[in-house]
């Protein structure tokens, strides 16, 4: 028996270029009866690129929970609506996954339209043989406090590519933070993805700091980090001298013992039960 519920469309959106739209997704953008948007304002361009005059309804980080009641009893009346973040993939990075979760959880179809995503976009010209393979996906970093060290941390221990997205105010702070960690790990920082100001580089931790100190940063930004370096006999280069004094600075900034145990091995690539094993010996 086939089911009256409406289907709720997750539609990605060009993350620049209004071209990248692709002809499914603006077919469902025509034809779905609502179209949720995290910025109406922002939507309504791309709508009237497409000649959509489809009711636009905001959706956004600080509605979605009570928003999703109002979708889930549209879809129950068997219409169907779409969802599109302001660029890119709705739910990656952006509002989006509860509503998701509360519409699978209701029974009901949830489709994706897939389209354009600066995650993709920017490995895909990254050149790191990792993206294939070893990808930590970040998103945007905590803005501070111990939360923001803990991501910092985890970025440093992981060996494959890294992957975060960061607005234009905070990309300077970002590097800064990211080179007390390893100012020598190879990056592709890329701007303005798909527009006409469109930029990539491909440069060290350190170079990329430099570099943001002498231009004005404008646009949005998506920085991949390159796999950690293998060294071998890298164990038997350190000794314990080096390691303290690495773990007291971690430690002084606020890390945790784990963290901070996390951190020096990676930068230091060293087996991390030796690094913990110094820092119980520190504290």
């Amino acid at each position: 028996m086939a089911s009256n519920k409406g289907t709720l469309y997750i539609v990605a959106t060009p993350i620049g270029n209004l071209d990248d739209l692709s002809s499914r997704a603006a077919k469902t953008l025509r034809q779905v009866d609502v179209v949720y948007a995290e910025d109406t304002r922002h939507s309504k361009t791309l709508l009237s690129h497409i000649d959509s005059n489809r009711r636009l309804v905001s959706l956004h980080e600080h509605n979605e929970a009570e928003r999703a009641e109002d979708v889930i009893a549209l879809l129950l009346e068997g219409k169907s609506a779409a969802l599109v973040s302001d660029a890119g993939t709705p739910a990656v990075s952006d509002p989006g996954s509860r509503l998701v979760a509360a519409v699978v959880a209701a029974g009901i179809r949830v489709c994706p339209i897939p389209g354009a995503s600066a995650l993709a976009t920017a490995l895909s010209v990254s050149g790191f043989a990792a993206s294939s393979t070893d990808v930590l996906f970040v998103g945007f970093l905590p803005a501070k406090g111990k939360d923001r060290r803990a991501v910092l941390a985890h970025i440093a221990t992981h060996t494959g590519a890294a992957v975060l997205y960061e607005a234009p105010h905070r990309v300077r702070a970002t590097l800064a933070d990211l080179g007390t960690l390893n100012d020598a790990r190879a990056a592709c920082l890329c701007r303005e993805l798909t527009k006409l100001h469109e930029e990539i580089r491909h440069a060290t931790v350190a170079e990329l700091l430099d570099w943001s100190k002498e231009v004005e940063l404008r646009g949005e930004f998506t920085l991949v980090l390159g796999p950690l370096p293998e060294v071998e006999s890298a164990a038997d280069a350190a000794d314990d001298a080096v390691i303290d004094a690495a773990l007291t600075r971690c430690l002084d900034a606020g890390l945790t013992a784990r963290d901070a145990s996390s951190a020096v091995a990676a930068v230091l690539e060293l087996p991390r039960r030796r690094v913990y094993s110094r820092c119980q010996s520190l504290r």
